[in-house]
């Protein structure tokens, strides 16, 4: 125990004069980081409405139905509002993929166009978290649809949890410190082309946005199963960056901070690029640069007194070596923008190599898996739909396009109205006219397939019973707010009144993370 605090005293010391002695400026950096936008104020309305006002760039209002920006600021021509319809009631949401230190991440199905979707649960109560998501936000939306940045979706707020949920991209292929768990570490041909996009991310934050992430680490690096990789994560706040304050409270064993940050010194752009260089040398090595086993202050000692880590030269490319040592330069002012990374050697010299790097990440992720975790959501999503209220049901019209077909009791019904026309009547039928007739479906097999990379074989059967909540069986997927089959404790076969097979062809429709069902088959048998 005594060690780490030893060090922790000896890394106060080396602080001492630059965090409390203003009278020797010297040895300081003086580089101005670019001016921290700040949440001014924070209200939550009685009608369960967040609304985040901020110096410069306007008002932020977020709740159940989406959320809305109010540009005030100067340097944005386009006032009015930015809205993002991305409700709590449009949301069909399933198990968390993961958890970060101050949000979970949960998969989602946006209703309205049946996207898979990532959502970010952030809770709002947290003081240091409002700066974040204000950051997070302002970022997102305006740079959506970035190459190598992740792609915002929208965002909602839930008043009775307190939680702001942001919509994003679902990147399938996970992170970078994912794919090291799976394949110990990544080569330099696909480490040189997942950069590229990487750095045309990092040079819009900086250029465009005059942004500093501030947290590049593997975990923050997804990719997809498309092969791209994007920043995620953008916009934690100055705020949560007081570094004694870090020291005391470390989180986690590893840090990517530049010494500059350590030193509690003004940072810029450049930090991001130490992070960078850090986290790219993980990657190729398998391992984390320095010791962590001595604790945090001694970390943060390493990284202020040891020369800069690099890779062993036996092992890499020159090119690969100086492109480390760029990044690592312990002086921020000697770092390379992400603009001179771009032409670097070591990007050039794989330019011309053909790397498949859709390929490579289906090395990684099992893409069968995933499509039949999306296969079994869309399912989901489909009987709750079906069995769901009015408002939804007609969103289902949007799953089936003009070649879809549906096949029912001898007949063949194709494209989207015949379809969904169908489906209505079938619908009534089992709805009835009074409530306590209604008819429901109770999935009691689910199989999912994939066909090649993209199409999804989805198989179910199960029973009609008299109800008024779809349920489904097994070890099957729960979308939240479904009940469970322990809480209701049903004797299936005594509320039968019929059963049915259904088969459905899935494939992805033209924009990001969205389905569609090309073919269906009913067959329902009368009890």
């Amino acid at each position: 125990e005594g060690a780490p605090m030893a060090g922790l005293e000896e890394l106060k010391k080396k602080l001492q004069p630059l965090l409390f002695d203003d009278s020797d400026k010297g040895g300081v950096s003086t580089r101005v980081p670019f001016p921290e936008d700040t949440c001014d104020s924070y209200v939550v309305s009685d009608g369960g409405t967040i609304n985040l006002l901020s110096r410069s760039f306007g008002e932020y209002n977020i709740n159940e139905h989406g959320f809305h920006k109010r540009s005030t600021g100067p340097e944005e021509p386009d006032t009015g509002e930015k809205a993002y319809r991305c409700a709590s009631e449009d949301m069909h949401i399933f198990g968390p993929i993961g958890s970060g230190a101050s949000s979970v991440v949960q998969r989602a199905i946006f209703i309205p166009v049946h996207r898979i979707l990532a959502l970010k649960k952030i809770n709002i109560f947290e003081k240091e978290k409002r700066q974040q998501i204000l950051n997070e936000m302002r970022t997102l939306c305006e740079a959506s649809c970035y190459p190598g940045l992740v792609e915002f979706q929208g965002a909602f707020y839930m008043p009775d949890s307190g939680q702001i949920s942001i919509a994003l991209e679902y990147m399938d292929g996970g992170s970078l410190a994912d794919v090291i768990r799976v394949k110990k570490s990544i080569s330099e041909p696909v480490l040189a082309h997942m950069l590229l996009k990487v750095l045309l991310g990092l040079k819009y934050l900086h250029e465009v946005r005059h942004l500093v992430h501030r947290d590049l680490k593997p975990a923050n690096i997804l990719v997809n199963l498309k092969g791209e990789a994007k920043i995620t994560d953008f916009g934690v706040s100055a705020g949560l960056d007081n570094t004694m304050a870090m020291c005391a409270t470390f989180v986690g064993t590893v840090t990517y901070m530049s010494p500059e940050r350590i030193r509690n010194e003004n940072y810029s752009y450049a930090a991001d690029i130490w992070s960078l260089g850090l986290t790219i040398l993980e990657c190729a090595t398998g391992k984390f640069p320095y010791n962590v086993n001595e604790g945090p202050a001694n970390l943060m000692l390493q990284i202020l007194d040891d020369p800069s880590p690099a890779p062993p030269e036996d092992a890499y490319t020159p090119e690969f070596c100086s492109f480390i040592k760029d990044c690592l330069w312990k002086d921020a002012d000697a770092r390379p923008t992400c603009e001179q990374l771009l032409s670097h050697p070591f990007i050039k010299r794989y330019e011309q190599t053909g790397v498949d790097l859709a390929a490579y990440v289906r090395g990684v992720v099992n893409p069968t898996e995933r499509l039949k975790q999306i296969a079994e959501m869309l399912a989901v999503h489909y009987y709750l739909l079906f069995n769901g209220s009015e408002g939804p049901w007609n969103h289902m019209k949007t799953f089936y396009r003009e070649e879809s077909s549906f096949s029912f009791s001898g007949n063949v019904y194709v494209g989207q109205s015949a379809i969904f026309d169908t489906l209505s009547n079938i619908r009534k039928k089992l709805k009835g006219d009074r409530p306590r007739e209604k008819i429901v479906h109770v999935v009691e097999k689910l199989h999912c397939r994939a066909n090649g990379e993209t199409e999804i074989a989805i198989r179910v059967s199960g029973s009609f019973i008299t109800g008024n909540q779809f349920l489904i069986f097994g070890e099957g997927l729960q979308a939240e707010g479904m009940p469970s089959l322990d809480e209701i404790n049903i004797d299936i076969p005594s509320k039968r009144v019929g059963q049915f097979r259904e088969q459905f062809t899935v494939l992805p429709g033209t924009s990001m993370g969205c389905y569609y069902i090309a073919k269906q088959d009913l067959y329902i048998v009368q009890s």
